[in-house]
């Protein structure tokens, strides 16, 4: 990191790296939504398909790059600052990648719906266009010596985590028709949980790089769910993490709140019910987390790029899924916590 050309090689093959993985998970994700739909609707139509894997392609393309832009720059200014980046930059990433991309993919998707959603051969156009680049980005980061490899060895994580997450959707799908509210809620589930998760795997691994070889470690520092409990050595850090949940979600119930959105009432039950959710979500998360780092490590796979898709895929799906059966524990109880619902 203190050579400059070194430093331009890396950020450039990076940024090349996530375009080439933003665009084939992003036309992969479009082709799952059309697939679900299919068989939940028994139905496929071609407009709406064009409109989502267009929106989609350019929606993953920007969000990928303004996110890498921001990363850069959050990691050469914790370097700068002698901020360790796992605090700062994973966090930073899971957040505002889920702002950007939503952002973006309302805003992209809006334009196209109301200037070429009904000129088909644009929409078609403009996504074989985007997917042109492809080959080029694709060339790039196997010329570059700090991504080539990674670029060969990260697409089952990434497809398999696009996979869990998309479980997730369906779950969502189906408990917004009843429960409006959990539209608002999951995210914020969600987004804390991975974010939780990710600072742990992020800051395992880091003692991991530090501390033994790939694919091999020493009796004293191998974990595992128990050790996690007892007596891991990364049980301060997860503790600490942990006692962040409760704050974290109350603030952000007061937001909600505050705003008048999340189609509920906010009384003792429904506020005790919307922890105890995020409380088993992240200990859940935390203990895979804690395990699942380990093995990756023992298998001689990078947590950083192997680990870490899969937390923030288990997080949405556990987290959606215990939302949802929240609400409807609430809804069978006839707690009058549900508005609108």
């Amino acid at each position: 990191m203190d050579d400059p050309e070194s430093n331009w090689k890396i950020i450039v093959g990076n940024l090349s790296l996530t375009q080439v993985q933003a665009l084939v998970v992003g036309f992969l994700a479009s082709l799952a939504a059309i697939c679900f739909n299919f068989v939940t609707d028994g139905t496929i139509d071609i407009k709406h398909g064009l409109l989502l894997c267009t929106s989609s392609l350019i929606t993953a393309s920007l969000a990928s790059f303004f996110l890498g832009v921001i990363m850069v720059f959050v990691i050469l200014l914790s370097r700068r600052y002698n901020v360790n980046p796992d605090n700062v930059a994973t966090p930073i990433a899971a957040s505002f990648g889920d702002l950007i991309t939503l952002s973006l993919l309302a805003g992209i998707a809006n334009t196209i719906y109301l200037h070429i959603y009904n000129q088909q051969l644009l929409a078609l156009v403009s996504a074989a266009v985007i997917i042109i680049f492809l080959p080029i980005l694709w060339l790039m980061t196997m010329k570059n010596e700090f991504t080539k490899n990674l670029l060969r060895s990260s697409w089952i994580p990434i497809i398999s985590a696009m996979i869990i997450s998309s479980l997730g959707g369906l779950i969502l799908d189906k408990a917004v028709a009843k429960y409006h509210g959990v539209a608002v809620f999951s995210p914020v589930v969600n987004g804390v949980g991975g974010n939780i998760a990710a600072v742990q795997a992020s800051r395992i691994s880091t003692f991991l790089h530090k501390n033994n070889q790939l694919g091999s470690i020493s009796k004293e520092d191998r974990g595992s769910c128990v050790n996690c409990i007892a007596k891991g050595v990364h049980l301060r850090s997860a503790l600490i993490l942990y006692g962040l949940v409760i704050p974290s979600h109350m603030i952000f119930l007061y937001i909600i709140s505050y705003l008048g959105a999340g189609h509920a009432a906010y009384t003792l039950i429904f506020c005790c019910f919307y922890l105890l959710v995020a409380l088993i979500q992240v200990a859940f998360l935390l203990l895979v987390t804690n395990w699942l780092v380990f093995k990756f490590w023992e298998w001689g796979c990078d947590p950083d790029n192997y680990a870490i898709p899969y937390l923030t895929a288990f997080g949405d799906l556990t987290g959606t899924g215990l939302l949802a059966t929240a609400f409807m524990l609430i809804g069978q109880l006839n707690i009058t916590s549900l508005e609108n619902t």
